[in-house]
């Protein structure tokens, strides 16, 4: 794993561990000789772990929307950053480019860049790691509605254990390098499915 895909908040957050996470977690990236990719944001933790990344002459690969580069946001540091049109256009390219995936504290667009990659993990058009970045516990009641999920019958247990979980930037970095796919079938009566197609 050496391109990794940092999903995060455009925001630092109210507490000051938010920062200091993501300061951890480029740590370990640069002590690993790993790039990233992200959403080339200056701002928030977005901005600060590409700052960490690249004082530490590490490769930073932004990809963002024309749109938010009208309005600043744009880091015009990275070391290679794309323009794009759409924001489905930079998720896909961010999903293409990364050999995993992390999600770092954030808001909704952080929770909707993970969803994505769990549906596409969950569906076989990638077999990738996703690791969440629990810092302070954020995704700790995530975590547990995903669970409930799973115990209303909506979700697999076994598609929920695929996500790699840990407040440790370490232990994150090396279960996500040992990640091995599994696929789980979605439907619980695929007989029935494929019947009806015919």
């Amino acid at each position: 794993m050496k391109k990794v895909t940092v999903y995060c908040g455009s925001n630092k957050g109210k507490n000051s561990i938010y920062e200091e996470g993501a300061k951890c977690l480029a740590t370990e990236m640069i002590s690993r000789d790993m790039a990233l990719v992200y959403g080339a944001g200056n701002v928030g933790l977005m901005g600060i772990i590409a700052d960490e990344m690249l004082m530490a002459g590490k490769t930073v690969y932004g990809i963002i929307p024309q749109k938010l580069v009208d309005i600043e946001v744009a880091h015009v540091g990275c070391t290679e950053l794309t323009v794009v049109e759409t924001m489905r256009d930079r998720k896909w390219l961010m999903a293409e480019k990364g050999d995993g995936f992390i999600a770092m504290p954030g808001g909704i667009g952080t929770f909707e860049e993970l969803f994505e990659i769990m549906t596409l993990n969950q569906l076989a058009y990638i077999t990738k790691p996703l690791a969440l970045y629990n810092v302070g516990g954020y995704y700790d009641k995530l975590l547990a509605f995903l669970q409930f999920a799973v115990d209303e019958g909506f979700l697999k247990q076994a598609q929920l254990d695929m996500i790699i979980v840990s407040d440790d930037p370490v232990a994150l970095l090396d279960r996500m390098n040992n990640f091995q796919p599994v696929y789980v079938e979605k439907w619980e009566d695929l007989d029935f499915i494929n019947k009806k197609a015919v």
